[in-house]
């Protein structure tokens, strides 16, 4: 069992308090086992959740724009949606996420966005914020 340190110990405190506690003790769990990929988790809650997320530089909700742009941009769907929650949990609304992904298609392209707009959907249902009747795109029978 790996020994955490100072920075590890509040990076997971931080996925935890935004992210609950469910996600925190799975993310814990995977940090301090010594199984294939635990020595990522541990680089993650030092330098990601610690060092990057609680530096005083821009506000959780700025970061998380930012984040999530980046996601986007490089067609990460599977963070996408835990930085989607993690975004809900700093604040922004459904209505922020949709402009966000608007502000980004001229940018990014219209398959990057059909990708990351399912993803968006999603995370927003399991966070409890999805507008009534929403569907992806490959609900509504288009992709």
């Amino acid at each position: 069992m790996a020994q955490l340190d100072e920075k590890q110990v509040s990076g997971i405190a931080f996925i935890t308090q935004v992210m609950g506690e469910s996600f925190g003790a799975a993310f814990c769990d995977a940090a301090t086992s010594d199984d294939f990929g635990s020595v990522i988790t541990r680089m993650a809650a030092g330098w990601a959740f610690h060092d990057a997320w609680q530096h005083q530089g821009l506000e959780r909700r700025a970061k998380s724009i930012a984040i999530i742009s980046a996601l986007i941009a490089t067609r990460q769907p599977l963070e996408l949606k835990n930085h989607v929650k993690i975004g809900i949990a700093n604040g922004l609304s459904a209505a922020e996420l949709e402009g966000l992904l608007i502000q980004l298609t001229p940018y990014v392209g219209f398959p990057c966005i059909a990708s990351a707009t399912t993803a968006v959907i999603e995370a927003m249902r399991e966070a409890g914020i999805s507008p009534e009747g929403i569907q992806t795109s490959e609900e509504k029978g288009m992709l």
